[in-house]
């Protein structure tokens, strides 16, 4: 019988718990934004950990600004991240990280707008005198 999840499945989501808490209570850079960790990918050979986030800019930064900086951050403190994260997850070899802007909540919400806002120019359009003919 085949096997529910695949290995790499099982290793990115708990590379995906454990990182979060791991950024939430040791990275105290305050560049650092409001990190959200959307998704995880490893690869087959476990060599590479594709770590998809979201950023929350905080107070007067730009949202651009505010991503740059943090996947910077991120980045940046990725060997501390991989090293911390071998403590607590027992893989003869840890991924190396990779971290990445996951923009599909951004184009949700950029599709959500769209669909709301034809949606009202939908309601807001007058009746063809022709749909109420029998």
């Amino acid at each position: 019988m085949a096997r529910e999840f695949k290995r790499t499945d099982r290793v990115a989501d708990q590379i995906q718990r454990d990182l979060a808490v791991l950024i939430q209570r040791e990275i105290k850079d305050p560049r650092l934004g409001m990190v959200t960790i959307s998704h995880a990918k490893v690869s087959k050979d476990l060599g590479y950990a594709d770590v998809y986030v979201t950023v929350m800019p905080f107070g007067e930064q730009d949202e651009a600004e505010a991503i740059k900086a943090s996947l910077k951050v991120l980045n940046s403190a990725a060997g501390f991240l991989r090293s911390e994260l071998a403590r607590g997850i027992k893989l003869r070899i840890m991924p190396q990280l990779r971290f990445h802007f996951d923009e599909s909540v951004e184009r949700g919400r950029r599709l959500h707008s769209l669909i709301e806002s034809a949606y009202q120019q939908e309601k807001t359009r007058p009746q063809n005198d022709s749909d109420s003919e029998d």
